[in-house]
């Protein structure tokens, strides 16, 4: 499961809900700490950075790969907020987020006011695993007892018939190598960097969910097509916050092409789109897909028909139960 656009589209609601959907063994989350997964469960909001999102269903075991970056007090704290105490593990090869490297960002013009950092370490940590003098997970005393080794536990379930579900953060056009470079993140955020963090091989894919939002927003410089003037945002109401920043996110309309690129990219095949409700306010808290209004199934037409590939899920309201859930995954 992979962003389509700039991040911020609903993946930890999408996460979520498959989780309480279907049968996972194992749910592994990639990526690093500057990426926020909102979860809205029976009233009760989670802003994650390092647990998976999967963590709603307490009949699912919980990884953080081998290519994650997690900051060991925010971990912590968060295993405790979630009760994920017990299920999760993290794989010995992650890295360590340390507080000189959120220093060092800080002090980077470059950064913060260029490419629009969340200044959060990430950057400055990659460089130092590049370098290879980042410590490690395995080498953090106060992790001693949640080390595991995650990528032989996803092969090994995989190899049992079991399913395992990987979340990816941030999206696609942030991407180092795909996205609007120099406006991205310091790694690869496609369905191909995630499975290489986990240590799986791509033949073990069964599918690959991408999740759009019914609009594009995007926090921080860079290019941003069709974008609306502020007042337009605020009349829609479709203005919104950086989960991690609190930063203002800039906002267009839902942009095919790039969906379309999006596509190519992680070889999709499946989608979710999220806050259908926000464009048409008429679906708030639909679930059922018989409900869903004439104008809203023409649109899900439209999509499919232009991207090739089955929308399966649409969010129609915050909570992860507000889902219609139009497909099944393999």
């Amino acid at each position: 499961m992979v962003g389509g656009f700039f991040g911020d589209e609903g993946k930890g609601k999408v996460v979520a809900y498959l989780a309480l959907k279907k049968k996972f063994s194992l749910a592994i989350r990639g990526g690093a700490i500057n990426a926020g997964h909102t979860v809205v469960y029976r009233g009760r909001t989670w802003k994650l950075r390092s647990v998976p999102s999967a963590f709603v269903n307490p009949g699912i075991e919980l990884g953080i790969a081998a290519g994650a970056l997690v900051k060991v007090d925010l971990l912590l704290r968060e295993i405790e907020e979630t009760g994920s105490a017990g299920r999760i593990c993290v794989d010995g090869m992650a890295g360590i987020i340390e507080d000189h490297h959120v220093e060092r960002e800080r002090s980077s013009d470059h950064l913060a006011k260029t490419v629009g950092s969340t200044l959060q370490g990430v950057g400055e940590a990659m460089v130092d695993r590049v370098r290879r003098v980042l410590r490690l997970a395995r080498d953090v005393e106060t992790l001693r007892n949640i080390i595991c080794d995650v990528s032989e536990k996803a092969n090994t379930y995989l190899s049992e018939g079991r399913d395992v579900l990987i979340e990816g953060t941030q999206g696609t056009f942030l991407s180092l190598y795909h996205g609007t470079y120099p406006y991205v993140t310091s790694r690869d955020t496609t369905a191909s960097a995630f499975l290489s963090e986990v240590g799986i091989g791509p033949k073990m894919v069964g599918d690959v969910v991408v999740v759009f939002k019914s609009y594009v927003t995007r926090v921080g410089p860079g290019p941003l097509r069709g974008e609306l003037p502020v007042d337009e945002a605020v009349r829609l109401g479709w203005v919104e916050y950086g989960t991690v920043t609190g930063r203002p996110r800039r906002v267009a309309p839902f942009d095919i092409e790039l969906a379309k690129r999006a596509v190519m990219l992680n070889s999709a095949t499946a989608i979710a789109i999220t806050k259908l409700d926000v464009v048409f306010p008429e679906v708030k808290g639909v679930r059922d897909p018989a409900k869903l209004p004439g104008r809203v199934r023409k649109w899900i037409d439209e999509v499919e028909a232009a991207l090739k590939v089955p929308v399966i899920m649409l969010g129609t309201g915050e909570e992860v139960e507000d889902t219609v859930y139009l497909g099944e995954l393999e």
